[in-house]
């Protein structure tokens, strides 16, 4: 039996219309800035072309702007968009890494053609655990801090507990990262904390990975338990408020 009903007034509720929803890009483009040199730059980081980042930069540099000043108003300022539209739902990861890769390009580019040299907002050191090679969700992690403006010391992975102390100590960040996949090299953070304690070194220690739990990190000094690769900047941040550990874990492990 066909009943007389108006299809359009039970599909109102579920018309999205999707034509006119904005795409990344045009989402992007209102974060822009006006600036046109400034502007071609953002631009060039946020769609990751890393050819198209140097001539932009050169020509910025060309009409008087200063590389180093370039790093934070338009390579970061860039890369700061794509973070936003990644927290968004707009963007992907391997976005965020394409990205990043230019924005980091662009930054030894400034670097290169000017005698001056970029403040960072802070140093952090990032390692994966000695026995485990697994290095993705450092990776990710390190793209997120350095697009946030951070200088990140990257140990890389399989990383013995000596060498992971002797570059906290000598480098002196603010906080220092450790992932782990595996249950059977987790272990190694109680005694790289325990190291770092007998010498006098008191900050947060970010970890996370696979094998990490919360209970797990909740139970040793200087833990502070991480999950999502994007957050770290974020726990970053409010260590330079200086947050302590404990406002850490209360601001960012789940309840």
């Amino acid at each position: 039996m066909l009943l007389d009903i108006d299809p359009s007034s039970i599909l109102v509720r579920y018309n999205v219309k999707r034509e006119s929803e904005l795409s990344p890009d045009d989402v992007a483009r209102e974060y822009f800035p006006e600036d046109e040199l400034i502007r071609n730059i953002v631009e060039a980081v946020f769609e990751g072309d890393e050819d198209e980042v140097l001539v932009a930069l050169q020509e910025a540099v060309d009409h008087g702007k200063d590389p180093i000043g370039l790093i934070d108003d338009a390579l970061i300022a860039g890369m700061n968009i794509v973070s936003q539209l990644y927290d968004d739902g707009l963007l992907f990861l391997p976005d965020v890494i394409i990205s990043s890769q230019a924005m980091t390009d662009g930054i030894e580019y400034c670097k290169k053609i000017s005698d001056g040299s970029h403040e960072y907002k802070g140093k952090v050191v990032s390692f994966v655990v000695e026995g485990d090679v697994h290095d993705i969700g450092k990776k990710i992690l390190t793209v997120f801090l350095r697009s946030s403006g951070y200088e990140v010391i990257d140990l890389g992975s399989d990383v013995p507990i000596d060498e992971v102390v002797s570059a906290v100590i000598d480098n002196n960040p603010i906080m220092f990262t450790g992932t782990a996949l595996m249950t059977t090299t987790m272990y190694s953070f109680k005694e790289v904390k325990e190291r770092l304690l007998d010498n006098g070194v008191e900050i947060p220690f970010i970890c996370g990975g696979g094998a990490v739990t919360q209970d797990f990190v909740e139970r040793y000094d200087l833990g502070v338990y991480c999950d999502d690769a994007a957050v770290v900047p974020k726990i970053a941040d409010e260590v330079l408020k200086n947050a302590t550990i404990e406002e850490l874990r209360e601001k960012f492990h789940r309840n």
